[in-house]
């Protein structure tokens, strides 16, 4: 993990409800996850963060991952060694934040090294699986209560 200095305008963090999680399956051809919506609206993924089991909300309106300070301890980040590098526009308005390069993100064998994150300095609840992840995938694609990644 290393630091990056890049300023993200365009997260999504506000505070989300608890809503019952979705599971995160591996069906279909390899190279496929299929993840069912939650009874809060949302998709979640058990995402293996540089070999840390997170809970992560996807979310396709985050440019990069954004972790919650608890799930950044757990990966093994020293949050407060990190500088503030920029702050970021959320619906809870303006917050700082800390950027980080993750080693891989791997949910159900679909893995993408060299991942983009920030630890957000704010009361998300839950980390966000944004796009510096999801855009590196050949496709994602919601139909009805399912969300395919490819």
């Amino acid at each position: 993990m290393e630091a990056v200095s890049d300023n993200n305008d365009n997260w999504t963090t506000q505070k989300r409800g608890r809503g019952t999680w979705s599971s995160t399956e591996s069906s279909g051809p390899s190279g496929e996850v299929r993840i069912g919506r939650a009874s809060d609206s949302h998709f979640y993924a058990d995402a293996d963060v540089d070999g840390t089991n997170i809970r992560m909300m996807v979310d396709s309106g985050a440019s990069i991952v954004a972790l919650t300070r608890r799930d950044a301890e757990a990966i093994g980040i020293d949050v407060d060694r990190l500088p503030i590098a920029g702050s970021a526009n959320t619906a809870g308005g303006v917050v700082p934040m800390r950027p980080v390069m993750l080693d891989s993100i791997d949910i159900d064998g679909i893995e993408v090294r060299g991942v983009q994150a920030a630890v957000i300095d704010a009361d998300m609840g839950v980390s966000l699986l944004g796009q510096s992840y999801l855009a590196k995938l050949d496709s994602v694609k919601v139909e009805g209560d399912t969300m395919t990644l490819r």
